[in-house]
Parts: C-alpha cells; structure tokens; sequence
C-alpha cells in the first residue's frame, strides 16, 4: 500500500500564470466578455449576454491557470494532475500508470524525470471519452526521455472534450524534473510506463499533482 497522500496545492492565480497555448481559446472568450461589459449600459442585448460570456471568460481563465509548482524531490515523479485511473502490468514488464485529468485540473503536464527528450510523436485518433478503454486510439503524443532509468514512455491522450495536445519542446531537448512540457486542453489523460523494477507508491482513486506527488518508492 502507498504510504504517502499528497495534499494538493493552492492553484490560484496568485504566484502563478496562464498556460501557454491558451491563446486561440482564451482571447476571443475574454475578448467577446469584455465588449458584452462595455455595451451592456446602452443596450440590454449586450447586458444579457455579458453575463454568461463573462462567466465563461472567469471558466477560461481557471481552466487555463499554470501555477509555480514546488518540485518534489523522487525518481518519479506525477507528469499531471488528475486522479490514477489504473495501474497496469505490461507484457514487456513495465508498469503504465494511468492519470485522468478532468477539465477542472490544471492541463499543463511536468517532465516525470530529468533526461533528454528522444522522441515526440504526435498520433491521429478518435476522441471517444478518457475512461473509456477505446481511449487508447484516441488522438495522442507519445513522448521518450532517456533518463537515469532508462528510457521512460509517456503518452499525452486526448478525449471527448481535449481536442487539441500543445508540445512546449522538440526533440533533442535536456528537461529539468518537473518543468513544463505540454498541455492538454480541457483535461484528459496521461500514461507514464515505469521500467521494471520500480515500486508504485500510488493507488487507483488516488489524486495526483504534476511535480509533486512521486509515484514511486525508494
């Protein structure tokens, strides 16, 4: 059994940013919110609409939030914030930790280790629900960091919402534990494989935090 929970931290605005590749979602949204507010004194089209526009631009902003992280110090540590959806076994003897992120998460996904990045590939697929088991083909990146553990997989998956997967870095790139690496709109799922012989320390239900919650055991 783990033998640790993390507690999750506040993630306000205060101390923190917006994700980038937010802008195509974010501007027109804030930008349609702002103009309903200006007009809405001479015209009560404008003020019944800068109501919910405005609550949508607030909705945007949140999801959208990218707040300093405090990196924990492990082997591995969480790529996303969300909650373990599995954790499975892999014929070659891996392990694939599974993390769902709901569109109430913060998006931006965190290097697992410090490594250089071998691989990003970006995969077409469907876009059927995260926690469906189909979700596998669903529109992908499959990113590779050779790293003091070998080479580490981890697969951002787009869902039925996450329609677009934003790569912060190219191949060749050396990466810090913990630094920002992409993002997922609106949430989805992340699977990281861990090499064989590294113990979990994390259990299915169990809430993760990007760079901060350590998913393996010494």
């Amino acid at each position: 059994m783990p033998h640790s929970q993390t507690s999750a931290p506040r993630d306000g605005f205060l101390g923190g940013r917006l994700a980038r590749g937010a802008s195509p979602w974010l501007l027109p949204t804030v930008a349609t919110a702002a103009l309903s507010l200006a007009r809405s004194r001479r015209s009560k089209k404008a003020a019944a609409l800068a109501v919910p526009t405005t609550a949508l631009a607030a909705g945007m902003l949140w999801f959208f939030r990218d707040p300093e992280r405090e990196i924990t110090q492990g082997r591995v540590i969480s790529p996303a914030d969300g909650v373990v959806q599995s954790i499975m076994p892999w014929k070659d003897g891996r392990t694939r930790v599974a993390i769902f992120m709901s569109p109430l998460n913060v998006h931006v996904n965190r290097a697992p280790l410090a490594g250089t990045v071998t691989s990003v590939e970006h995969i077409p697929g469907g876009f059927v629900p995260a926690f469906n088991k189909e979700s596998e083909n669903n529109e992908r990146v499959v990113w590779h960091f050779d790293t003091e553990l070998g080479d580490i997989e981890m697969i951002q998956i787009a869902g039925a919402v996450a329609r677009r997967i934003v790569p912060y870095i190219p191949r060749g790139t050396k990466v810090e534990q913990g630094e920002r690496i992409g993002l997922i709109r609106f949430g989805s799922r992340v699977d990281i494989y861990l090499p064989e012989g590294v113990e979990i320390d994390v259990e299915v239900g169990q809430k993760t935090v990007a760079g901060v919650t350590r998913l393996d055991r010494d």
